[in-house]
């Protein structure tokens, strides 16, 4: 680093430093923003994700709960069970497995969602090197 003698006086480079940290506060902020706006589109893909899985979920419990309830309660009335035994199983069964598909789908969402980070990393190392550079141009 070169050392060059400036005869610019003492409030001139005082004001010239505030601006300059003024200007770099302003364009950190600008960074944080940008930076907090990814992370909010990547939070929104998950929930996209978790909505779609509760969508499946609703839709499974109308359609599977009405057809294949009385599928499957035929199938064990047909192998010897009365009727009210082999309806509740058969709802027993279908819920399971309904409610097992859609724990899958809200637990990828989720997973999706915590493997993001949240950080905002990039501005974070940014203002430490400008507290750095700050540092070195007080000294």
């Amino acid at each position: 680093m070169t050392n060059h003698r400036d005869d610019r006086p003492l409030s001139e480079l005082m004001t010239g430093l505030v601006t300059d940290i003024s200007g770099l506060f302003r364009k950190e902020i600008d960074l944080a923003k940008t930076e907090a706006s990814e992370t909010l589109d990547r939070a929104t893909g998950s929930l996209e994700t978790i909505f779609v899985g509760l969508i499946f979920a609703i839709g499974a419990i109308g359609v599977l709960l009405s057809a294949v309830v009385q599928g499957l309660a035929a199938f064990l009335m047909a192998r010897g069970m009365t009727e009210p035994n082999a309806d509740a199983l058969s709802a027993a069964i279908v819920g399971v497995v309904v409610g097992l598909l859609a724990w899958a789908m809200i637990s990828r969402g989720l997973s999706t969602m915590k493997a993001s980070s949240f950080k905002l990393d990039r501005t974070a190392a940014s203002l430490q090197r400008d507290v750095d550079v700050f540092k070195e141009q007080v000294r």
